[in-house]
């Protein structure tokens, strides 16, 4: 619990900065460097990386593209572009492979294009977000929805919890928890808002953040869950050790593979400025 706390009091004013800061190429260096990571951590936990260096390569190397494609506009050449490569090359090592001990599984082809293309793509909608009119406010929203809908249900369920939610998946997870975190992140979403109104000279739509707050709050449990999911399949605990109380890379950022993508198309659909 304290190295976890002492963690989060260091980053989040970095990952402040990082996100408000006026040129977006910051950023976009910092989620292209946090995708490489998560591809990494992907691999390791659940395809191994002894004999797979190249597929390691590959893939890391797709993750980073990616985020840098979308940056520059190019996503509609970089992803079929970084998808087809990716795809040739790792079923190249799959079919070299093939019966010898280090032959691929399909579910190892199908970890490393998810590791090096869906992930990363999902992410760099804290890009989109950053570029859209109102960006440095509005890409604030998936990390508050984010990090304060885990605390929220983390603390509401060590206090309130007595049922378990979904014991198969995440045995501390209770209902106590799961419900308090959409409503802790849905409040921190909506006082984000007061907060725009009283410090910015932009006015918000109240029942725009509402929105935002639920489904950012829903997709984010979604997004621990399902990469819990993973995790009890292969029987690890986390992703990685990069941040001590954290896990991974890929265990701080996998709700926002979610929440991202969804807070945008709200951003698109419903604006809140």
């Amino acid at each position: 619990m304290k190295k976890r706390i002492i963690v989060a009091v260091v980053l989040l004013p970095i990952a402040f900065v990082i996100l408000v800061f006026p040129q977006p190429y910051v950023l976009v260096g910092a989620i292209a460097l946090i995708c490489g990571l998560a591809a990494y951590e992907l691999l390791k936990s659940v395809v191994g990386l002894k004999g797979n260096l190249r597929v390691c390569v590959y893939t890391m190397t797709s993750a980073v593209l990616i985020p840098i494609g979308v940056y520059f506009d190019l996503a509609s050449l970089i992803i079929p572009t970084v998808l087809l490569v990716l795809m040739s090359l790792i079923f190249i090592e799959a079919i070299a492979r093939f019966q010898t001990d280090l032959q691929l599984t399909f579910a190892q082809v199908l970890v490393a294009l998810f590791g090096g293309l869906l992930i990363p793509y999902m992410l760099s909608y804290i890009i989109c977000l950053r570029l859209m009119q109102g960006g440095r406010l509005l890409v604030l929203l998936p990390i508050i929805s984010a990090f304060i809908t885990d605390a929220g249900a983390y603390f509401t369920g060590i206090f309130l919890g007595k049922f378990k939610a979904f014991p198969h998946v995440s045995p501390k997870k209770t209902v106590a928890g799961f419900i308090g975190g959409i409503v802790i992140g849905t409040a921190a979403i909506i006082l984000y808002g007061v907060a725009i109104v009283n410090l910015t000279s932009y006015s918000v739509n109240y029942w725009a953040l509402l929105a935002y707050g639920i489904v950012g709050a829903v997709m984010t449990e979604l997004g621990d869950l399902a990469f819990s999911v993973v995790k009890r399949e292969f029987d690890i605990k986390d992703y990685g050790r990069l941040l001590p109380g954290h896990g991974g890379a890929l265990d701080r950022f996998d709700s926002m593979v979610f929440t991202a993508p969804a807070l945008y198309l709200l951003a698109l659909a419903i604006p809140v400025f």
